[in-house]
């Protein structure tokens, strides 16, 4: 059986699609601050409470709920499946960040990963910045930079 020919690394654009607006607040600079250290290409899209529309899906894209009933993923294999999306060539993975009564199955059923924080509930301002937070964890554990510390 032969190996799968790889497609030559490239970084995944991380993007974050979120309901709501997180305007000027002690949560918007800890985003700020997590996203301006990824070395990887970023990009944050703000959707209205209701309605609106996410932004088109080009290329090779992996979408990821943050769901109270995802994976409850540690941070290394958090970095573990994006360094195999990024190896596999997806170009993008977008995180989506639900409204206050989250996703419907609907919507659960279309994601490649159901992703959660905990089976505790989090303000949804502060779930935007433990995101922001554990993709620049996950791309420092990529790169072998010691921010991360296991065990």
């Amino acid at each position: 059986m032969s190996e799968r020919p790889r497609l030559p690394r490239t970084d995944v654009l991380l993007h974050i699609v979120a309901r709501g607006r997180i305007g000027r607040s002690p949560e918007a600079d800890l985003v700020d601050r997590y996203l301006k250290r990824i070395s990887w290409p970023t990009r944050v899209s703000e959707l209205p409470d209701v309605g609106g529309r996410e932004p088109a899906v080009t290329g090779q894209v992996r979408r990821v709920l943050l769901d109270e009933k995802g994976e409850v993923l540690g941070s290394a294999a958090f970095a573990e499946r994006l360094g195999r999306w990024r190896d596999d060539g997806v170009r993008e993975a977008r995180f989506l960040l639900g409204a206050a009564d989250g996703f419907d199955d609907a919507a659960r059923g279309e994601a490649d990963l159901l992703l959660s924080f905990g089976r505790a509930t989090w303000p949804h301002l502060l779930a935007r910045a433990m995101l922001a937070e554990q993709l620049f964890r996950a791309t420092s554990i990529l790169a072998g930079h010691p921010y991360h510390r296991e065990g």
